[in-house]
């Protein structure tokens, strides 16, 4: 249910209510030349009047015409670093006179609020969670963040053109998995503001207290209206009828060998990623040998030593590993865990140094599976070694 309209010149009052409730807000800045997340006071700290142009392997800042707060698409920095930290503390071993000392780290779980997340960044942390801390090894930690977490989401104005979330079923509209849903409208417009609407008991308490106007029809109308446009805007759709299987079938493709002369291994594509969950545990010591630490760190199936056993590496080449990591993300994803590990935001097009695009990667190997016998040695000779 719409709660109502939220006047720009009252929106400052969402911050002094979430700051009185003690929580950090953490929503879209301008960090250098690019949207990053960061800690917020007041709406004058959001990045007003920008907007950005993004392609695959391009992100470019731009000025807008108006002083739209959520202007820009998706930027660099995404919200699971925030439940599920890229570096965390597991152990402390302390070699005293007496022998060695176990230490736990005490969990200091801070209370946020996370300010303009999208749909697809919903579906994402749901995503996240569903493996983290449903599974069948739930961290702690994780679920601890997540639940001290209030989401206010932001339906979207526009999409990149890397955004392929429509043809996901993830966006552009905000439907589940927020607490305060926002539809900014009438940027630069003495009617600027918000329609806010609930979607928990904390984000229907929340709303209570602020001074919103009763929504008029006309208001609905242009949130529908830009959210129409948003999502006639998109311009990648990927197919995922029977995408499943397809790549399940083509893991002798050819085509994966291509890869491995564009392909950097850098992992950007993971670490944007709103659902690439992998992570190493690494073990250090001081120059003394009296502390040993003990660390949980992200870490990317790109990299070289990521899938190393005794014998090395089980994917050498850097095509094994693209290809292990997007038959994972849309295809045994579903086998693991009931659904898609992608959500169709488009960070890895866009953040890729070289571009590539993998809705384009899918549309390729799908066109070449449908034109080729999957049985003829066209199609499964594997001259390349992609171990």
């Amino acid at each position: 249910m719409m709660s109502g309209f939220l006047p720009i010149a009252d929106f400052d009052r969402l911050f002094e209510l979430l700051h009185a409730d003690g929580r950090t807000v953490i929503a879209p800045v301008k960090q250098g030349n690019s949207i990053g997340l960061g800690a917020v006071r007041r709406a004058v700290d959001l990045p007003a009047g920008w907007g950005d142009t993004q392609s695959p392997g391009n992100y470019r800042l731009r000025e807008r015409h108006d002083n739209a707060l959520f202007g820009t698409n998706l930027g660099h920095s995404g919200w699971k670093r925030y439940v599920h930290p890229p570096e965390l503390p597991l152990l402390r071993i302390r070699r005293t006179s007496d022998g060695l000392r176990f230490e736990e780290p005490v969990r200091d779980i801070p209370k946020l609020a996370f300010l303009g997340v999208r749909s697809c960044e919903l579906r994402g942390m749901d995503t996240l969670m569903n493996v983290v801390v449903n599974g069948p090894y739930p961290d702690p930690d994780s679920a601890a963040r997540r639940a001290n977490a209030l989401v206010i989401a932001v339906h979207c104005a526009q999409s990149a053109s890397t955004c392929f979330c429509t043809s996901m079923q993830t966006g552009p509209e905000a439907r589940s998995g927020f607490d305060i849903a926002l539809a900014e409208i009438h940027p630069g417009t003495p009617d600027h503001g918000f329609l806010v609407e609930c979607g928990s008991e904390a984000g229907t308490a929340l709303a209570k207290q602020l001074p919103w106007q009763t929504v008029r029809p006309e208001q609905v109308d242009e949130r529908d209206r830009t959210l129409e446009s948003a999502r006639r805007g998109q311009v990648r759709a990927l197919e995922t009828d029977g995408l499943r299987e397809l790549l399940q079938d083509a893991a002798t493709d050819p085509h994966w060998q291509s890869l491995e002369d564009r392909c950097l291994a850098c992992g950007n594509c993971t670490q944007v990623c709103p659902t690439c969950f992998c992570t190493d545990v690494q073990d250090t010591t001081d120059l003394a040998g009296t502390v040993a630490d003990r660390t949980r760190v992200s870490d990317s199936c790109f990299h070289f030593d990521f899938s190393r056993v005794h014998g090395g590496p089980v994917r050498s080449s850097i095509a094994a590993r693209y290809r292990h990591w997007m038959t994972h993300k849309l295809s045994t994803w579903h086998d693991q865990f009931g659904e898609s590990g992608c959500v169709g935001c488009g960070r890895c097009i866009t953040w890729c140094p070289v571009g590539i695009d993998i809705v384009e990667e899918a549309a390729a190997i799908r066109s070449k599976r449908q034109r080729t016998d999957p049985n003829s040695p066209e199609a499964t000779d594997f001259r390349p070694d992609l171990r």
